[in-house]
This record gives C-alpha cells, structure tokens and sequence, in this order.
C-alpha cells in the first residue's frame, strides 16, 4: 500500500476522483461533491468498523457492524470483495445495477428494520435523497470506487498532512465557490475557526447551529474541543463529545445528508441533525434529533443574507417581518440558556437598518436579554467566492444579562479576495486585545445610551480612522484630465511612428 506523505497528494487524488465524475456526466461541484459524499462516507465507515470490530475482538466484546453481506464496502465495491467478483463475473448482474436495485434501497430503509441502532439511521439520512447512481456507465463507476479504496486511513501519514476530513473541506469549499449555486452553504473556514476560537466552547455543553449547512461550525468546534482535551480525554468525555454535544438543523434537502457524512467523518458518530425548515418549524425528517435539549449553551451559526419567509414562520416570534436574518437572531436568543454564548455572522444591513420595526425591536431584544461584548467588522470580499458580495459582522454575545458598552474591531481596510484571503494572522491583534476590550486604532467602544440615541443603529464607524479629504478643485481635476490626455496622444503617435 503506497504511503500519501504529502496533502498535495492527498488532494490529487480525491480531485482525481472528482475528473472521473465530471466525466461521468457530473458537470459541476454541486452535482458531483454530493455523489462522492455517500460513497466516501460507506468507504470510510466500513474502515472504521473494521477497526472496531478488531478492537473489540482484543477485550472480548462482540460487535455487530451496521452493514451485513454483501452490503459492506468490503463486499461489493472492494477490487477483491466477495460480492463484487460474482457482479464483475456476470453471475449476478452488475455493479451498476447492484448498486441502484438493491444497494440504495437497503441502506435508505435500514432506519426501519426492527431495533435500528443510531448509526444504522444515520445511514439512512445520508442515503435519503440518494436515487440513483448518477455516474454514466459502469466503467467510470468501478474506477472511482477503486480510487476510493486506495485512500485508506492507514495509508496517510498524519504527521506531515492533515486528515482525510480536511481534504473532504476543500472539496466543500469547491462547492461553496462563486458560480457553483452554493454559496448559501458555506461560510469561509477562517471566520468559523475565529468565532470558534473566541466563544470558546468547553467540553460538557451543548452546541447548536440552526441552520448548519455542510456543518462547518459544529465540525470546527468539535476538532477544537478535542485539541482542547488533548491525551487528557476520558472515554466518557470522548463519548459525550460524539453522541450528545452537536445539535443542528438544515432545510435544504441536497446538503443535509451532506452536513451528516461531514459530522461522522470529523469524527462526531451521532450528529444529531434536524432536517426542516427552523423558522416555520416544520420537520421533514427529526428522527436524529430526538432527545436535544430545548436549549443550548452555545449557539455558533451565519444565518442566510437577504431571505425572506412567510407569514407561517413570523407567527413564531416576537416580532414580524420577513427578512431571515432578523428572525434568525430571535431564533438564536430564544434557543440560549440563561449564561449561554454565542458568535455569528450578520450581515451589515442588519446593524444599521432602524425604519423597518423589526430590525429595531429585535436589536434591543438582543441588548436587553444579552450582554452584546464584541462586534467585528470584516473587510468586504469575505464572501465573494461563496458569491455574496454583501458586507459582514461577527457579533459576540452572552444571554442573561443586558448590554451595558460594545467593544469594536474593524477589519474593513483589509482587501481580500481569492489571492489574498482571510488569515488567522488578521485577526493577532483582535485576540491579543479582546480579553481586555483594549482600545487602539482598530478597536474602540460604545456605550448602551450611544446606541440608543441612534435607534439601536450597530454599525461599525470607527472614529480612530478618519479618510482624507480631497481639496483640489474642479479646475485643478479638469488641469489633470487635459494633461493626461496630451500624455495618451503623444504615447499614440509614438506608436504609430513605430
């Protein structure tokens, strides 16, 4: 077995399989990230349960893996699997339609065999939307499934490259990539680690984002807990990390069976996934999220810029309108326990707008039942490869006390774009000086009575940085447009010359 000893050849060869699947009739990220989804997901699960099965055999337990024959990895799609040889012999058909006719639709109803364990149904939701194979021809199928299998956890050499998950990220990230439909999925991974990073969740709360998308923020916070817990874990707290601290919920059917294969591969085995509209509060499918608490000690989320609801979702809260971002930050306020933390993503219409009611109601909601501590202001170009160009905040804040003071920091002069993008190194001095609320040409603070005065208007203006006033005159511009103009004509003539 060939060692992967480097992240870019880690990367070659998961992009590889993408090229086969956009050659089989996959065209873009949206259409095949969610096809190798489920079948790295079944890859990776059957190694993992290998990897049980033998741990178990060590102490004497026995263990019973999700998967009977011929419906483990190992047995159809494997190059020397049992079950594949038959197919590829012509005794049974084909892998192909092994795959369509009896692969999909036993995984799809494993949730309702009698005494279905809760991995057995998280296998279900990740094949719930799952119809068909969607690559073209047998040929191209047997040779991503073959390339999957050469990339085995045991092969990649972890103390030069990241883990598989990471690579698994990049894929994402492709996804969430202007042009690609998919930007309302994700959120740039250096402002979740900075969120993450800032509220500091601890090992023994709960977690939630209500609207998770691919589970970027609840992936996050779990690698950041469990380098937190360092060698130190115990086998309690390693399985309350993965059973009973990550809670989310997602609407769009395509990418919640996609935010479950990215929780289970990060190594969270229950992810306990709402799938359903959170605003109107209508399930599509709640079975994984029975149990969750009714409310959280951390909620960590970007919820979508510019959407609009209707009047089954304003009904729900206290004040009404249409847009989701406002009704959202009800939703995050309402879900907090008393001493509960947040950080999220806002964008900027929704600190500055005061004529609509709402917006002004539901930021004083904010500042009565929170101390709002910590707004930041990010450079504009965060979001342009997720195709939003729509400028944003991350606000910070603890429910069960009011807002006396906000303490700014203002990225906004960074230009950032796909060559120069966000770093951890932007954000040094905001940690350095976020334990003390420090004052510097980039951080300053508001009082509760300022705030007030401007309708509850939260935009960051920073009065540290004050913009150069041009004083030439009309004349003194028409002077440089005529003397440019001579420059232009005489560089022309010299051309012409030539």
């Amino acid at each position: 077995m060939t060692t992967i000893n480097s992240q870019s050849s880690l990367d070659s060869k998961i992009y590889s399989i993408c090229d086969i699947m956009r050659r089989g009739n996959l065209s873009g990220a949206l259409e095949y990230i969610p096809e190798l989804t489920w079948l790295m997901f079944l890859r990776i699960l059957d190694e993992r349960e290998e990897l049980e099965a033998a741990e178990n055999r060590i102490v004497g337990r026995p263990f019973t893996p999700s998967l009977s024959y011929p419906y483990r990895w190992q047995d159809w799609a494997s190059t020397g699997g049992k079950k594949r040889q038959e197919l590829q012999n012509g005794m049974s058909g084909d892998v192909f339609r092994f795959a369509n006719e009896e692969l999909i639709p036993y995984l799809q109803d494993l949730k309702d065999q009698p005494g279905a364990t809760s991995r057995q149904t998280v296998i279900s939701a990740i094949l719930s939307g799952v119809q068909r194979v969607r690559i073209d021809t047998e040929r191209n199928f047997l040779e991503v499934l073959d390339k999957l299998g050469d990339i085995r956890q045991e092969s990649i050499d972890e103390t030069h490259i990241f883990t598989l998950s990471q690579a698994y990220e990049g894929l994402l990230l492709r996804m969430g990539e202007k042009n690609n439909d998919g930007g309302q999925f994700f959120t740039p991974r250096e402002v979740i680690r900075t969120i993450v990073r800032a509220v500091d969740p601890k090992v023994g709360e709960t977690i939630f984002d209500p609207c998770c998308g691919t589970g970027g923020f609840l992936a996050q916070a779990y690698l950041y807990m469990r380098r937190q817990m360092g060698n130190a874990a115990t086998a309690d707290q390693m399985s309350q990390l993965a059973t009973k601290t990550f809670y989310g919920r997602e609407k769009a059917d395509q990418i919640y069976p996609i935010a479950l294969a990215n929780l289970v591969l990060h190594g969270i085995d229950e992810p306990n996934l709402w799938h359903g509209n959170t605003l109107t509060a209508n399930p599509t499918f709640d079975e994984l999220f029975q149990g969750a608490p009714s409310l959280f000690d951390v909620v960590l989320m970007n919820p979508p810029f510019g959407g609009s609801e209707g009047q089954e979702a304003q009904t729900r809260y206290a004040y009404k309108t249409s847009a989701t971002q406002v009704l959202f930050l009800q939703e995050v306020i309402d879900n907090l326990k008393n001493g509960g933390r947040a950080g999220i993503v806002v964008d900027e219409g929704l600190l500055f707008r005061t004529n609509e009611t709402a917006f002004a109601q539901t930021k004083r909601k904010l500042l009565d039942e929170c101390d709002v501590y910590c707004i930041v202001s990010l450079p504009g170009g965060v979001f342009t490869q997720a195709g939003a160009g729509v400028k944003t905040n991350l606000i910070f804040f603890n429910k069960g006390s009011h807002t006396e003071s906000i303490w700014y920091y203002d990225l906004s002069d960074l230009k950032v774009n796909k060559r120069n993008p966000l770093t951890s190194a932007h954000f040094d001095e905001f940690f350095r000086l976020l334990p003390g609320r420090e004052e510097s040409e980039n951080s300053w603070t508001v009082t509760r009575a300022q705030i007030e005065a401007k309708n509850y208007d939260l935009k960051a203006v920073n009065p540290n940085r004050h913009e150069e006033v041009d004083t030439r005159t009309p004349e003194d511009l028409l002077n440089i447009i005529d003397e440019k103009g001579k420059e232009v004509q005489e560089a022309l003539a010299m051309l012409r010359s030539l």
